[in-house]
Order: C-alpha cells, then structure tokens, then sequence
C-alpha cells in the first residue's frame, strides 16, 4: 500500500481491480495529546509539590483543574490563569505554578503506534493535519521536543484561535484550513474525546474514537487508507 499517491490512488480504488474497496479520505486530522504526545499534567505538578499533592491537587473539585485548564487551551493567557488561580485557591501557589514551569514534564513521550500510523501516511502522501486542544504559551514546548509535528501540513491550535473543541466554532475554523483540498465530509477525524468526537460527527466529519494504536490502525485501513496491516 505504500505506493498510494492522492488522487492517483483513489483512482484506482475507484475503478480499478477493487470496485468494492472503500474511498480514501482526502486528509486525516489528528488530535494530538494523547493520541500522538502522552500527557499527565500529574508529573509537571509533582516535580514541584511531589505525587501525594499533585494528585490531591487535580482531584480537587473546588478547584476544578480540567476547567481551569480548558480556559487556557481556548485562549486564556497562562500568565492570567495564573493569576486567577493564586487569588482564588492561594493555598495552591506551588502547584498551580508548577504546571507552566515544569510543563515539559508532562509530555511523556510519544504514542508510538500512533506515530507510525502517521508515518506511514506521510511516506504515502496521504495529507495531514492536526487539530489540538493547547494552551498557545505551551504548544512551543511539544514544538520544540517532537520532530513529528513537522510531519502536519498544518497544525490548528485552540489557545491561538481563542476557541477550542467541542465547541463547533472550531471545526469552522478547520474547515477554511481544509478547503484547499476537501471539505470536512471528506476527511477523517482522530480524537480520544467522546465529546469531541461527537462534535465532529455534526460537522460531516468521519470521526474515529480513539481508544489505542492498534484499533486506529484497522479502523483506517476499514476506511481505505494505505497502511500496513501488523497481524
């Protein structure tokens, strides 16, 4: 399958030796935390305050760091969330400052199946882009680490566009990103959200829940892609 090449390949899906075979999407959108970059905001916090209090930290309800965190990857300024947290919950100082400061802590590394996959498609010409839910003070940092990422044609990030997933405004903002090579009823979208996978649906997205490398892997190939099969 490795020698698919665009439109040349869906050609000859479409009337070649396989008429049954499925269409190939035009792209393939990538959420990328945790489904390509591993993330626990627990090891940042900990390399400050240690585990016992990191995790007593992120299960705080009062505090509410998945919300806390949401605000950012859909624009808010780290600097301001900063802010906001030291003068609601002040006991929390260390901890809420450790997260910026030892942020790269919290990338743990690659999904490597995951990144094969996009390897993959990459060496087979199949367009890429990424679609992530990020806080723009600290996309740089997973920038910086992962050479992968140059792999996106391009790479919409929520903290820079002030909005982030579910919310449909977003997809929006996808679909301009898109538009010179298909619309969104003609890519296929990855996500480890229900919601957002959800989301996508609504929006004529081909949305793929993603629950581990391996599953991916058979639920492209399902689709058409040009992949490897493993087994």
């Amino acid at each position: 399958m490795g020698d698919w090449d665009g439109a040349g390949g869906d050609a000859l899906r479409r009337g070649g030796a396989d008429p049954l075979a499925p269409r190939p999407a035009d792209a393939v959108v990538f959420d990328l935390g945790n489904v390509l970059i591993r993330w626990d905001p627990a090891s940042a916090i900990a390399a400050a305050v240690g585990a016992d209090r990191a995790a007593a930290f992120l299960a705080d309800a009062d505090f509410d760091f998945a919300a806390w965190n949401h605000a950012n990857d859909a624009g808010r300024a780290i600097a301001e969330a900063e802010e906001a947290a030291l003068a609601s919950h002040p006991h929390y100082a260390e901890e809420v400052l450790a997260y910026r400061e030892h942020f790269h802590a919290s990338l743990l590394g690659e999904v490597e199946g995951s990144v094969a996959i996009l390897r993959e498609l990459h060496e087979a010409e199949v367009p890429l882009f990424a679609l992530t839910n990020w806080s723009a003070d600290l996309f740089p940092v997973a920038v910086e680490r992962f050479g992968f990422l140059d792999l996106f044609e391009d790479i919409i990030v929520s903290g820079e566009e002030g909005v982030a997933k579910p919310d449909p405004e977003i997809f929006e903002v996808l679909e301009e990103r898109v538009r010179h090579l298909a619309g969104l009823d003609d890519c296929i979208f990855v996500d480890d959200s229900p919601a957002n996978v959800q989301a996508a649906e609504a929006t004529g997205l081909d949305a793929i829940l993603f629950t581990g490398a391996e599953h991916l892997r058979d639920d492209l190939i399902a689709r058409g892609m040009p992949l490897r099969h493993l087994s």
